[in-house]
């Protein structure tokens, strides 16, 4: 009988969970998946998972060493740069094969008005010039970066956020997936003018953006940041799981 060979996924997205779901019925292939711990109610993946961080890039490879994983794939949010950049360099010290899946950004469609800045930093600086009554859908870390501006937020995310808040602010708690005319009401009832959101793709929250598009409302959007430089990306699950269990053979 063939060893059991043990791989790691960071995850915490949709494509992690179809991952572990997939690599559970591969024979003689064992997925770990470790989630961050950010959220606190986790839907979590079949599988053995750890929750928390591992001490940084350090702690990642004598984690991986010491748990004789094979290869890692890097399934986490496309916003998760830390992580990512830790276990680029983890691998490496490891000599361990290493790759990443995240889902295709989303592009402007005909109809779209949209302003792309390249921080959350640089949105909340943009905010006056766009509107008062503010959609903000960055989850709840960054929420902080927009205590100042004067306007008033509808902030939605799945936890509350910590830290400095709007002054004017109306928060709901709530997880996609979202449908267009949930998102238009939404929109309508809160006077929303203007959209902020991240560049996270794919299909769950795609909604607002169809919605905003509709009702003319302009999208504030922040850019991806880039991945960590010479690692292969691959854009879904089915090349992901096929080069994981190929480098694992």
């Amino acid at each position: 009988m063939a060893p059991t060979v043990r791989v790691l996924v960071l995850g915490g997205t949709s494509e992690a969970r179809s991952l572990a779901a997939r690599l559970s019925e591969a024979p003689d292939v064992e997925v770990v998946s470790s989630l961050a711990g950010r959220v606190r109610d986790p839907r979590l993946p079949e599988g053995e998972v750890r929750i928390g961080g591992f001490g940084g890039v350090t702690g990642l490879r004598d984690w991986l060493r010491d748990n004789a994983i094979r290869a890692v794939l890097d399934a986490t949010h496309p916003f998760a740069a830390r992580i990512s950049s830790n276990a680029a360099a983890a691998t490496t010290e490891a000599g361990l094969p290493f790759a990443v899946v995240q889902r295709p950004p989303w592009s402007p469609r005909p109809g779209d008005s949209w302003l792309e800045v390249d921080s959350l930093e640089a949105a909340a600086a943009a905010l006056p010039e766009l509107g008062r009554r503010v959609f903000l859908t960055i989850g709840r870390q960054g929420v902080d970066r927009f205590a100042t501006v004067d306007a008033d937020f509808l902030v939605r995310a799945i936890d509350p956020p910590e830290g400095p808040t709007p002054a004017r602010m109306t928060l709901l708690l709530d997880r996609g997936p979202f449908d267009v005319g949930r998102e238009s009401a939404l929109m309508r009832e809160h006077r929303i003018d203007v959209l902020v959101t991240k560049n996270s793709g794919g299909e769950l929250t795609v909604a607002k953006l169809t919605a905003a598009r509709e009702l003319g409302i302009p999208v504030l959007m922040v850019r991806r940041p880039p991945n960590p430089l010479g690692v292969t990306v691959f854009d879904g699950v089915d090349e992901a799981e096929r080069w994981l269990l190929a480098v694992a053979g």
